[in-house]
């Protein structure tokens, strides 16, 4: 009997490249579009692999009733919309594929930034309008707001791989400094890309820029919220590449409504897809794309490509592309002590193939 890989993204059909991945390793895929934890327990009965977006979460509730799954993956660099410690009791490897969109995460960052403080989008308005020529008052406010990046204090909150990525491309634009908050990160490696480190609230009130490259974590739910943004410079530009909710939405549209920092780019929200109807929409110093930061066509292919490599590694004993949940090697071989399991006849993951 062949293998089982179930699909449930929402937003879009998985790329052929993923199911061809799964195809050729002679395991049985299916594709089903779901929108609800029951949607998803129904369509992944007998599945071995669960492939998976950010929506709908892959909570404990799913995890319980698929008795016979090996693997969670998520599409993309993040796990957070998996319930991990579950996922580990029981025995799941929820796997990932990083690292193959920093390039892109990093430049949309950047371009937000250079976007906003160019006041891109308004001039190019303004100009297919006829303010250029009927409306010079309207030409000449715009110009009046543009801003420089040289000079400033640019502050990065998470300095993994994207965060560097960043640093590495807004040096080029001349900052005085470039500061970050990372409890994770030595200042040695910091020194490397030249940020240095701070403490969160000095990256609050130092910061003429702020971007975010950091994981959704219970620490970082909601950190930046209405008490961050009034530490801010009221002159700030708020960047978020990375997760929704490390921002509380209520008080980034009261800061940017209020005055506590002057503009704002995002391109992850909370719940996604924005609602047509989010009061988000209405904010006219806020620039929102739609979770699109680490699309490109390379990282579309490569990332669909490792998809189904780790649906097919998993099965097959061959070293994963990126594993969320390492400790559960550990249980893994609890279980098969303790008797028969859902990895009966399956070889021990092995973590990590970066390439």
């Amino acid at each position: 009997m062949p293998f089982k890989v179930v699909i449930t993204i929402i937003n879009r059909p998985p790329n052929e490249i993923t199911l061809n991945v799964i195809r050729e390793a002679g395991f049985e895929v299916e594709y089903v579009k779901c929108a609800t934890e029951n949607e998803v327990i129904t369509a992944a009965q007998g599945a071995d692999v669960l492939l998976v977006g950010t929506v709908p979460h892959t909570t404990r509730k799913v995890l319980e009733a698929l008795p016979d799954l090996k693997m969670v993956g998520r599409s993309g660099v993040g796990v957070d919309s998996v319930d991990l410690n579950a996922a580990t009791e029981l025995g799941i490897c929820v796997t990932n594929t990083p690292g193959i969109n920093t390039s892109e995460v990093a430049d949309h960052a950047m371009a937000m930034l250079l976007s906003i403080t160019r006041k891109i989008p308004e001039q190019s308005a303004a100009l297919k309008s006829g303010a250029w020529s009927d409306r010079p008052d309207e030409v000449n406010r715009l110009r009046g707001q543009l801003r420089r990046i040289a000079g400033t204090t640019v502050g990065i909150f998470g300095l993994g791989n994207i965060g560097k990525a960043f640093a590495t491309r807004v040096r080029g634009f001349g900052p005085e400094r470039i500061i970050a908050y990372d409890p994770y990160v030595p200042q040695t490696t910091a020194d490397l890309f030249g940020v240095q480190l701070v403490d969160f609230d000095t990256l609050l009130t130092e910061s003429d820029f702020i971007t975010v490259h950091s994981p959704a974590t219970v620490e970082t739910n909601h950190i930046f919220n209405i008490d961050a943004f009034r530490k801010m410079k009221s002159s700030a530009v708020f960047i978020n590449c990375a997760r929704g909710p490390l921002v509380d939405e209520a008080g980034l549209q009261e800061a940017l409504e209020t005055g506590e920092i002057v503009a704002a780019g995002i391109d992850v929200t909370e719940v996604e897809p924005l609602d047509a109807e989010s009061p988000l929409l209405k904010i006219d110093n806020l620039t929102i794309s739609p979770h699109v930061a680490g699309s490109s066509e390379v990282s579309g292919r490569e990332g669909a490509r490792r998809w189904g490599e780790n649906a097919v590694n998993i099965l097959t004993g061959k070293p994963l592309h990126g594993l969320g949940n390492p400790e559960v090697v550990k249980r893994i071989a609890v279980l098969r002590a303790q008797g028969p399991s859902r990895w009966d006849g399956i070889p021990d993951p092995v973590t990590v193939a970066w390439s």
